[in-house]
């Protein structure tokens, strides 16, 4: 997309114990993890990108192709001669409990060229698996002294790597284990969570967790009430309700339906719903009341809050990697600062990475609430691909009284540049 050049984030700690005991966390002996970044930059400096290129990944990973035809997905840098004749490039290096892998992934808009995953039990790392592209077809090799595989399963797999598809999506239809690659696998496929963008319906997402999950109904409902949303409960029950003759019809003509929701749809003829409903408790002349309100009647705000702090309880709940695009959408700032606490308040694994343009945050670094090596910038170059840096590669920062006024003069970069 808008990434020309390489470029690194990275949630590797710096020597500064600030908040240590929350935004950090040891993985691995020696090996500490910041929990939380986030990222400044000016509209269309490639915040969202950044946050793309790790949800293009995360549904590439397990996305099975249906024939060698269909694109790969990948957007490659389109403001150059050269660039869009060129490959994209990924490299991903996580953490499955103590073990550390590493991914390599080169591919076009169509197919992949390269693909690689290594784990390390010492300095140097061992290559698990090394996948490229031979006469149009994908050739995989293994490391015979970290993977055990007979030749008939190479072969099953090999068959299922199409050309436009991950090697993890290839594996997922095969009925083998191999331990090592597999751990891999799981973490990426269960511990990378999906791209919250401003738009998202995040309401419907936190209304079925909440269906069936009394737990995740009693941590919202305690946010809402700490976040004074006068709630006092939420009631949820599944609804059915009958599809208009014409919806059937145009469902049941349409070719691209599944044969099996058509069938569904020709034997029912009723879609199931969840139904939430809040209950708001008030106080006026007559005493304490309680009133039933429908979801369509709550603030964009209401739902858009319990929607990211029902995906922040499953990302400390799993220990998973969540991130949000422009996390101030439809909130209110102090409302913003109160997820960030709540979520880094609770010892975990889970690691947040959101793009804002709120820069009141800044305020709160060193001294409050966020470290300096969790604050990262967007800037558009000339040539208008992104460049990615963090505040912690600027000197004097602890001579800096307001990293919010030394934002806004410009100190940083990544603000509009607005000509008069």
């Amino acid at each position: 997309m808008s990434f020309k050049d390489e470029v690194t984030l990275s949630f590797e700690a710096t020597k500064d114990i600030t908040f240590e005991d929350y935004h950090v966390v040891e993985v691995a002996p020696g090996v500490r993890l910041l929990r939380f970044a986030m990222v400044y930059g000016a509209n269309a400096s490639g915040k969202s990108n950044l946050l793309e290129a790790i949800d293009f990944l995360q549904d590439f990973f397990f996305a099975k192709a249906s024939d060698i035809a269909e694109p790969t997905g990948a957007v490659p840098f389109k403001l150059d001669a050269v660039t869009p004749n060129e490959p994209s490039e990924f490299s991903l290096k996580f953490y499955v409990g103590e073990t550390k892998y590493w991914y390599e992934l080169k591919l076009t808009s169509k197919q992949v060229l390269s693909e690689k995953l290594y784990f390390y039990d010492s300095v140097q790392p061992k290559k698990l698996f090394d996948r490229k592209l031979e006469n149009g077809q994908s050739v995989i090799s293994y490391n015979p002294a970290t993977v055990k595989i007979s030749a008939a399963a190479k072969e099953e797999i090999s068959l299922k790597c199409l050309p436009n598809m991950s090697f993890f999506a290839a594996k997922n239809q095969v009925n083998l284990a191999i331990e090592k690659i597999d751990l891999a696998k799981e973490w990426l496929r269960n511990n990378l969570m999906p791209m919250i963008h401003p738009t998202s319906g995040m309401f419907d997402y936190a209304s079925k967790k909440m269906y069936n999950n009394e737990a995740l109904k009693s941590y919202l409902l305690d946010f809402v009430h700490q976040a004074d949303f006068n709630i006092s409960d939420v009631k949820s029950d599944k609804v059915s309700e009958k599809i208009p003759q014409q919806f059937v019809n145009m469902i049941l003509a349409d070719d691209s339906t599944p044969e099996e929701i058509k069938e569904k749809v020709r034997s029912e003829q009723s879609i199931t719903r969840i139904e939430t409903m809040f209950e708001h408790t008030v106080r006026n002349e007559r005493g304490v009341e309680k009133y039933l309100m429908s979801t369509e009647s709550q603030s964009e705000g209401t739902k858009r809050t319990i929607g990211i702090e029902a995906a922040v309880y499953e990302a400390m709940d799993s220990e998973s990697f969540l991130y949000i695009d422009e996390i101030e959408a439809s909130l209110h700032p102090e409302l913003v600062e109160f997820i960030l606490q709540k979520f880094l308040s609770k010892k975990s694994r889970a690691q947040m990475l959101v793009t804002t343009h709120y820069d009141m945050l800044l305020n709160s670094v060193g001294d409050d609430l966020i470290r300096k090596d969790s604050v990262w910038f967007t800037e558009k170059k000339e040539n208008g691909s992104t460049d990615l840096y963090s505040l912690v590669e600027y000197k004097g920062l602890n001579r800096i009284s307001s990293f919010q006024k030394a934002y806004r003069n410009g100190v940083f970069g990544a603000l509009p540049n607005i000509k008069g």
